[in-house]
């Protein structure tokens, strides 16, 4: 109980840090940002650009991080989100309208992140400088959803964790599957 006191105590002192000690440019970025990875549309347009340009390589690190991106948003939305239904935080620790335009769903995890942080983990290890790059886009959806009021900032921690593992069992997670393989007999007397 007394975790759970301390973890309100801290992400009310980072939300209300991050939401009143941002300037007005970075608040405009850190908004444009956002509204371009709403629905995943940046990182759709990010997976076009690197198939298109970036030859097998691109290719293969756009299906990668889409494939991650996938399991990240299954996990973190569709089934974390009705676990766990956790409120979005009070708009009162907000002082500025943003907080007005946020969704009514559950707050943990936070989906935005989960989907940034697996696209980025599951394109670093492809294409390494396009997954730096994509860690910027990512990094400010994080930020963004705290700024907001939309995410507790342990609601991003643990979207960042399950878009990490989302890369991970991606990348990981045929080759396990094939080592783990259970051979069964042609026949079965059953």
């Amino acid at each position: 109980m007394e975790f759970c006191t301390k973890l309100r105590a801290t992400d009310r002192r980072l939300i209300q840090r991050l939401a009143s000690g941002t300037t007005p440019g970075a608040h405009r970025l850190l908004s444009a940002v956002e509204e371009c990875a709403e629905g995943t549309k940046l990182w759709c347009g990010v997976s076009v650009v690197m198939a298109l340009a970036g030859g097998r390589r691109g290719r293969r690190a756009a299906a990668s991080a889409l494939a991650a991106l996938t399991v990240a948003q299954t996990v973190s939305n569709g089934l974390c989100k009705h676990l766990v239904r956790r409120p979005r935080p009070p708009k009162d620790w907000v002082p500025h309208d943003e907080v007005e335009d946020r969704p009514d769903s559950p707050s943990f995890p936070s989906g935005h992140t989960a989907a940034a942080a697996a696209f980025t983990a599951a394109v670093l290890p492809v294409w390494p400088l396009a997954g730096v790059l994509c860690a910027i886009p990512a990094a400010l959806v994080a930020v963004e959803r705290v700024q907001s009021g939309a995410h507790y900032p342990s609601d991003v921690a643990a979207g960042a964790v399950i878009g990490l593992g989302s890369a991970w069992i991606v990348r990981h997670g045929p080759e396990m599957a094939k080592a783990r393989r259970v051979h069964l007999p042609a026949t079965l007397n059953v």
